[in-house]
Order: C-alpha cells, then structure tokens, then sequence
C-alpha cells in the first residue's frame, strides 16, 4: 500500500518533532515514577531486580521487563496479573513485555486487557 504524499508543508516542522519525543520521554518516566510508587515493597523489591521501563508505541503505553537471571523471570511472571491491574490504572490499552535472560527465550508480551477480566 502507498503511503499518499504529504507536502512539506503539511509535516511537521523539525522542532516540533523533537519536542513532541522530548514530551513522550517524560510521560514515560513520569510514568515509571507513578507506577513504581503505587506498588507495593515487595513488588518493588522484584522490579529492582530487573531492568524495566515504560514505552509508548502507536498510542499503546507497554511496560518493558528484562530479567537478568531466571530466578527474577520466574518472580516477576508469578505477579503479571498484580502488575496488569497496577498498570490499567495509567491506560486502558497497556502491554507487558517481559523478556527472560540472555538467549534463554523470547520476550512474552501480552495485553492486560487478556489478563483482567472485563468490567461490567
């Protein structure tokens, strides 16, 4: 499929394209910040064994997880579904990337919207 043809002056101007990713960097560790804090000690203990952040891709906030050992992917599995119902309280559209350590399996994404059951 072609992508139509957009003038010059119908795109963004280069500033604002590098303020718009300046933006979207801060709503994304503002984000970290938010959701580390509304977890609770224990959870916090396991996402500090693991390198995590927040990305937002196409309109989708996904929390990223990679798990240095197997004992802390294992962990952190056991608590998806804590983690999903901590994460619907920043966006209705939200995934969970965890990936287990160095060549050991690929990442395991999933939407929280297929780990909480619907609301009523």
């Amino acid at each position: 499929m072609k992508q139509p043809y957009l003038s010059p002056d119908d795109l963004p101007t280069h500033k604002t394209t590098l303020i718009s990713e300046l933006l979207l960097s801060q709503l994304e560790e503002t984000t970290k910040k938010s959701f580390y804090l509304a977890c609770k000690q224990p959870v916090r203990i396991l996402l500090s064994s693991c390198h995590w952040y927040f990305k937002v891709n196409g309109g989708i906030l996904m929390l990223v997880m990679v798990c240095h050992n197997i004992e802390s992917y294992q962990n952190i599995m056991m608590i998806v579904p804590y983690l999903a119902s901590k994460l619907k309280r920043f966006a209705n559209q939200a995934k969970i990337s965890i990936s287990s350590p160095v060549n050991q399996g690929i990442p395991w994404v999933i939407s929280i919207n297929q780990i909480l059951p619907e609301e009523e």
